[in-house]
């Protein structure tokens, strides 16, 4: 995407965002209305509700805002709202139960309502691995349900940096993730490593092989409709399986990992090219491994400096931290210990970082009534008609 966005774009950007009740994007459910947009990069969206008090409206401008807001040349979103006319509302209340009743082979068993979020980096190296399963020890920390999909077939590592081991097992055709309760919060956990004999197994897949184990993870896990969040290891770089997860979950959201060397920045940015090339939302940038702090305060930027802060002004996201070098983060995730449980450092600032997520940059749907009580009375009315019609057949 170069220069403006088009309408078209937008309106593209607008199927990733989802109602969190009635569980599809707002254009395929009609709710986006329209999009224009200005030469000086102001963008106009109609956006009509079931109810002009539904109180699911703030966050759906959130997540409006968010979209849009981070495509290069976007100055402002102004979104004007309306309200679906009855014979529009009975159309959207029947597109969504008919997704609901066509949902016996769903494309992907990460909930609505779960807000997925891809750890993605130019290269490897950089410490993205370290970075997810840190985040999500975090999320689970204060309290909520965390899915960890460790999407980097080849370099697999998630399992023995939360300490989740075993072997996977189905139920009901479906793959059971691990579980790790941390505080009053859960992960569930997926991994290759769980499907090979040792972390030093060899996968030695081509293209079409590590995307239908990507999609299996996505299609046939057992999230959990509780799921809060999904975090997704992405392997390094711009391939196969980075565009396969992209197609899957076009309501992810992206955060890139770099390093402060000028070379990981300069390959990081490719990550954000290609995620906006599919109308993924890129949340913003993490630099790791900042600098080392000696005990008296001391800072030493061994891997340079800078990198973070300009990939975050080149792409126009906000920078969301800068972890530092801390040894605690090596031996924690050796021992399956994540560093953000415990002090220090990185401790510290990879905790604002999580801070950061839940009360701004992604923060977990707040369910509330609304288009989910009148598209509950409407199915529980229809479910009611379908059996007296059974009834009266029989």
């Amino acid at each position: 995407m170069t220069g403006l966005p088009s309408s078209d774009d937008i309106m593209e950007m607008l199927r990733g965002v989802i109602d969190p009740e009635l569980g599809s994007d707002i254009v395929e459910l009609g709710m986006a209305k329209g999009a224009t947009v200005e030469d000086d990069g102001r963008v106009r969206i109609t956006v009509a509700l079931t109810t002009s008090g539904c109180p699911l409206r703030a966050q759906i401008q959130k997540d409006i805002r968010a979209r849009v807001g981070g495509l290069p040349g976007v100055t402002k979103v102004k979104i004007d709202w309306t309200e679906l006319t009855a014979e529009e509302k009975a159309a959207t209340m029947a597109k969504a139960r008919f997704n609901v009743q066509s949902s016996d082979a769903p494309e992907t068993n990460v909930p609505p309502t779960a807000k997925v979020v891809m750890i993605a980096s130019g290269k490897g190296g950089v410490g993205k691995s370290s970075i997810t399963v840190n985040l999500a020890a975090g999320l689970a920390s204060r309290g909520y349900t965390v899915g960890v999909m460790d999407a980097d077939i080849w370099g697999f590592s998630v399992p023995r940096m939360l300490g989740v081991d075993g072997d996977l097992v189905s139920k009901d055709k479906q793959i059971v993730p691990l579980e790790r309760k941390i505080g009053d919060g859960l992960l569930r956990v997926v991994s290759m490593g769980h499907l090979v004999a040792d972390e030093q197994t060899a996968l030695m897949w081509r293209g079409l092989m590590l995307n239908r184990a990507v999609q299996h993870f996505i299609e046939d896990v057992q999230w959990g409709d509780d799921c809060d969040y999904v975090l997704i290891d992405m392997p390094p770089g711009t391939g196969d399986v980075q565009m396969g997860v992209a197609k899957l979950l076009p309501r992810a959201e992206m955060i890139i990992v770099t390093t402060p060397a000028k070379a990981a920045q300069n390959v990081a940015s490719r990550v954000a090219g290609m995620g906006r090339s599919y109308y993924l939302r890129i949340a913003g940038v993490i630099e790791n491994m900042t600098a080392f702090v000696a005990d008296d305060g001391t800072s030493y930027p061994i891997f340079g400096s800078g990198g973070g802060e300009e990939l975050a002004n080149e792409i126009g996201v906000p920078l969301l931290g800068k972890v530092p070098i801390d040894g605690a983060v090596a031996a924690g995730g050796d021992i399956g210990e994540p560093t953000i449980l415990g002090t220090g450092p990185a401790a510290d600032e990879l905790n604002k970082i999580v801070d950061s997520l839940v009360n701004e940059i992604v923060p977990p749907v707040e369910m509330a009534g609304c288009s989910a009580r009148m598209f509950e009375a409407m199915a529980a009315a229809l479910d009611e008609l379908d059996a007296e019609e059974a009834q009266t057949e029989a």
